[in-house]
């Protein structure tokens, strides 16, 4: 058995406390001694440099690398597989070792990662975003045709649910298909063209059915939510994390505190909806003015939601952003006042506590799986972070 010695660098544990220096063991995929003066086989020289443990994002679409209906409507359907392959290899060379799927991927993408046909992140899947008829995950347009985000297919189910019954159907149904995790819309959103994110969807007796359905199944929910009603909502329903948080108000936040929800704000999503638009993607009618409407109310509503102590892991919505520019988030969450201890700490040890699996990953400590990340010099230097990426290793062996 060959025993790895991290040495001669800085170690960020994951907990929220500045890195130190330190000399980390690896032996049969796992982190097995943290120190100083550290023996073994090999040695990785960390001179100059961080070790993080791997990065976590808490919502992703790898099936979809852009936001152009158009082009989407004139593209082969396999050739999003393909594409997902490209995206899965960028988010891994980022540093994200593990991500949270909000919908598009399906066990198939899962079980190419698991195999390594693909190189890639671990991934958890909720495989489609459930929607009333006309919410956001409704991509009806007025010509009468749908183009999905999500579009239905063997691997992933219908998402339109209306009713009690209908969810509770829909739900078992997720899980028999091979969702880690059950996403809901509970507002409307600003990539779709006929509704309002400041509205709530679905009503608290269809958000009960599901989370009781989805909690016997031992899956948590994640909740789109924007509008201040649907986050309340969402909260009341036992729904595990809030998406986006974009018009989060004070009673919300309270809500939050009193249920140990947490936030995953994505704060870098409404700039990539104008960034395409600037890159000449068209959108239908009111998205646009959604998008540039919505960027400041999102960033103070994150930055009270902070200040107050909610729980928060790091997303991103990439898909809608370029993937392998994951990190531009954590500069913009620093920009809000997060010390950067919090924010790495909201990218490691939080972010995995959020998905369950704190016991094995998000921090750097004995037992824990080697899931690491070396970053030439300061870790806390948020906005060249991603380009300084040296070396990701996925339980102890290295995949980048």
């Amino acid at each position: 058995m060959t025993r790895t010695v991290f040495r001669g660098g800085s170690v960020f544990d994951g907990t929220g406390a500045d890195p130190q220096p330190a000399d980390v063991a690896v032996e049969d995929g796992r982190i097995v001694d943290v120190g100083s003066g550290l023996d073994g086989d090999e040695a990785v020289d960390l001179a100059g440099r961080t070790l993080l443990p791997g990065l976590f994002d808490c919502h992703v679409h790898v099936m979809f690398s852009h936001v152009d209906a158009w082009r989407s409507a004139n593209t082969p359907f396999s050739y999003r597989f393909y594409e997902a392959a490209a995206n899965l290899r960028a988010t891994l060379r980022t540093g994200i070792t593990s991500v949270r799927d909000a919908g598009g991927a399906d066990l198939g993408i899962k079980q190419a990662l698991t195999d390594r046909l693909v190189e890639g992140p671990r991934i958890q899947l909720s495989l489609t975003m459930l929607s009333q008829t006309g919410g956001h995950g409704d991509e009806w347009l007025v010509s009468g045709v749908r183009v999905p985000f999500f579009p239905e297919h063997p691997g992933v189910p219908s998402a339109i649910v209306d009713g009690p019954d209908e969810m509770r159907r829909k739900v078992r149904q997720l899980h028999q298909m091979g969702a880690d995790v059950v996403k809901v819309a509970t507002s409307g959103g600003v990539l779709s063209p006929r509704d309002d994110p400041r509205h709530a969807h679905f009503r608290p007796a269809e958000l009960d059915v599901l989370v009781e359905e989805a909690t016997v199944a031992g899956m948590f929910v994640m909740a789109h939510a924007q509008g201040a009603d649907g986050i309340k909502n969402a909260v009341r329903a036992g729904i595990r994390s809030v998406e986006h948080g974009i018009f989060l108000d004070d009673e919300g936040i309270a809500l939050m505190l009193e249920r140990g929800t947490w936030l995953v704000p994505t704060l870098v999503a409404p700039q990539g909806v104008i960034d395409a638009a600037a890159a000449g993607v068209t959108f239908s009618p009111g998205v646009i003015e959604k998008a540039t409407a919505v960027v400041e109310t999102h960033r103070e509503a994150v930055r009270r939601a902070a200040a107050a102590g909610v729980r928060i892991a790091m997303g991103t919505d990439s898909g809608v952003t370029p993937h392998g520019r994951n990190l531009r988030e954590l500069a913009l969450m620093a920009g809000l006042g997060m010390p950067p201890g919090a924010v790495l700490e909201a990218t490691t040890r939080s972010a995995a506590r959020l998905l369950g699996v704190d016991r094995d990953l998000g921090t750097i400590e004995p037992g824990k799986l080697a899931d690491l990340v070396v970053v030439d010099g300061d870790a806390y230097a948020f906005d060249t972070l991603g380009e300084r990426i040296e070396g990701v290793w996925l339980e102890g062996r290295r995949a980048v």
